[in-house]
């Protein structure tokens, strides 16, 4: 599997195409929009979907909240690109355990792109606790467990470069530091590309 992680997809949405194999016209994207749920503004969704579409990209829109893992196979059986769209966190990744849709993940083929925007990007890493302070974990009152998906080895911080969230990535950093994490900054104009492969991934 090759990962897309960004801050916002819609500014590096060139990249994706240089990762397919085969037109955007052809490419049916699993589109989950499930962590901008607890918000009332979606529009920074909204974004990345209509950006995708001028783009020429078939999509599917998955949710996966009250989804079972059965159908959730079923639904991205076709599908050459995972899309996980930003908002909480915590609450989006309550739903992804809740749906079986971290295991379905794990057994896709190594032809499937994943493309991550803000939480979307997290989500992938070994640790989500660590942005505690950049959304609320009570979004997610059924998570006790703040274990990422493990499919990529370092943690991504979206968002990275606003002075006004300055301190808080500085905290954050100090604490994967002392946690033994990695961690990769993404600024809302950056990405990062991740060739899985046995034993761990590569950039």
């Amino acid at each position: 599997m090759k990962f897309l992680l960004t801050s916002i997809y819609a500014n590096v949405a060139d990249e994706l195409p240089k990762l397919i194999s085969d037109k955007p016209e052809s490419v049916t994207v699993a589109f989950i929009a499930t962590a901008a749920d607890v918000y009332e503004d979606k529009s920074f969704v909204d974004i990345d979907r209509n950006k995708l579409k001028e783009q020429g990209f078939q999509i599917k829109e998955v949710n996966l909240k009250s989804a079972n893992s059965a159908d959730l196979e079923k639904e991205m059986a076709d599908c050459g690109v995972i899309f996980v769209a930003g908002g909480n966190i915590f609450y989006l990744l309550q739903e992804v355990r809740k749906s079986g849709f971290d295991t379905i993940l794990s057994k896709l083929g190594l032809e499937v792109i994943y493309v991550g925007s803000s939480a979307g990007s997290v989500l992938v890493g070994p640790d989500v606790g660590l942005v505690d302070t950049l959304d609320n974990p009570l979004e997610a009152p059924e998570l006790k467990d703040y274990t990422g998906l493990n499919l990529i080895d370092f943690v991504v911080l979206p968002h990275y470069g606003k002075p006004k969230y300055e301190e808080k990535y500085q905290a954050i950093i100090k604490k994967a530091t002392d946690q033994g994490l990695k961690t990769k900054t993404l600024g809302d104009s950056e990405f990062v590309v991740v060739r899985s492969f046995q034993g761990g991934s590569k950039c």
